[in-house]
């Protein structure tokens, strides 16, 4: 008779210990099946506890020795929602501080002591992005941005501007573009800082926000203060 293996040889092997060794144990089929059935019907061979039992299980491990905890007297619901609240909590354990160093951090000066101006910047955008440095193309495409602002007389020259201030005072003057200058100062900080990989997408939307800045009238600075914008160069 072919062996056979794993619980169900296992509960044979314990069929067969259990008979007498003068008696040979040669069952028919169906009383072999019946056996076998029976067998494996005892308590261990019962199945292993569910993803759910083991969650449950984990969670009742924390509390072991708190007075009064009974896990057995909890409903699934307060399982579930025990569950999500230790996984939003580990979530925002990790996630937390970088989204407070992120808010805490200065913004970067934009053109420091860099005299290019703002078609030598563009050139140079181009000329990373045709490499795939997209890094490189989307820094040098906001700082021609803030140049070209400069050149127009739209910002005063400040070498030591940030790109946040940059967009601030640009804003007040173009508010059309006020939300997107935001952003792409974000998106400059970011790619600075090297927490945000540059993408062909942020060098596409960088390219059109320059081109939408290059194409707007300003308003006079006294109209943007009398707007409750403010202005500051």
């Amino acid at each position: 008779m072919t062996a056979l293996q794993g619980p169900a040889g296992s509960a044979l092997a314990v069929l067969a210990s259990a008979v007498p060794a003068a008696a040979p144990v040669e069952p028919d089929r169906e009383t072999a099946h019946r056996w076998l059935l029976e067998e494996l019907s005892r308590p261990e061979y019962a199945q292993s506890p569910s993803l759910l039992e083991r969650l449950w299980g984990w969670f009742a491990g924390l509390f072991d020795g708190l007075p009064g905890f009974d896990a057995g007297r909890l409903p699934l619901a307060v399982l579930l929602v025990a569950v999500v609240a230790v996984v939003a909590l580990v979530a925002w354990r990790v996630a937390g501080p970088v989204r407070v160093s992120r808010r805490s951090r200065p913004s970067v000066a934009v053109l420091g002591d860099d005299a290019r101006t703002a078609a030598e910047l563009r050139a140079a955008a181009d000329a990373a992005a045709a490499r795939d440095d997209w890094a490189a193309a989307v820094l040098d495409r906001f700082r021609a941005v803030v140049r070209s602002l400069e050149e127009r007389v739209v910002l005063q020259e400040r070498p030591g501007r940030t790109a946040q201030e940059a967009a601030a005072a640009a804003g007040a003057r173009l508010p059309s573009v006020e939300a997107s200058l935001h952003d792409a100062a974000r998106l400059f900080d970011d790619v600075c800082y090297g927490t945000l990989p540059a993408t062909p997408g942020d060098d596409a939307a960088m390219r059109e926000l320059d081109a939408r800045v290059a194409a707007l009238r300003p308003l006079r600075p006294a109209a943007a203060a009398t707007s409750g914008r403010g202005w500051a160069p």
